[in-house]
């Protein structure tokens, strides 16, 4: 029986905190894992060996370089994309899975979306632009449900 493919990504920092939770199930499933590439990190490639990919870190924080960090980034998520073909894209977010949800989305994945436990009761940038394409939306608080009315409560993560 082949496992499915599944694409596990986030930025950097809580959010990948966040998505390493799930690690007890990447064995169970034909995976990849894309984050951002910063000295923190580094110990991924180790650890999960060829399955571990990076992405140019970026923030919002240098507005000047940002925008074509985020542009190349694009261009290498399409690249992972391709070369992976995911069933499967699940992410804790932030701005580098927003580009592969997006490609995923139009290329026939399914995208299951997991809310920062960070936030009980505002939206996130990217959820607010998953949200509408996510096959999946969960979210960590019960509280959210009240923005994200069509999500499912998952309960905290962590």
């Amino acid at each position: 029986m082949t496992k499915r493919r599944v694409m596990f990504i986030s930025s950097t920092g809580g959010h990948l905190n966040e998505l390493l939770q799930l690690s007890d199930m990447f064995s169970n499933y034909d995976y990849s894992l894309i984050t951002e590439k910063t000295k923190s990190n580094l110990y991924l490639k180790e650890k999960y060996k060829d399955k571990v990919r990076f992405l140019i870190y970026g923030t919002k924080h240098h507005m000047l370089t940002y925008p074509f960090k985020l542009l190349a980034n694009c261009f290498i998520s399409l690249y992972y994309y391709l070369k992976f073909r995911p069933d499967y894209i699940i992410t804790t977010g932030v701005h580098t899975a927003g580009p592969m949800c997006c490609i995923g989305k139009i290329l026939g994945s399914r995208i299951i979306y997991i809310e920062t436990f960070a936030n009980m009761v505002t939206k996130t940038s990217t959820g607010k632009l998953l949200y509408p394409i996510s096959d999946k939306f969960i979210v960590q608080w019960e509280s959210m449900k009240e923005i994200y009315p069509k999500a499912e409560f998952g309960g905290w993560i962590f």
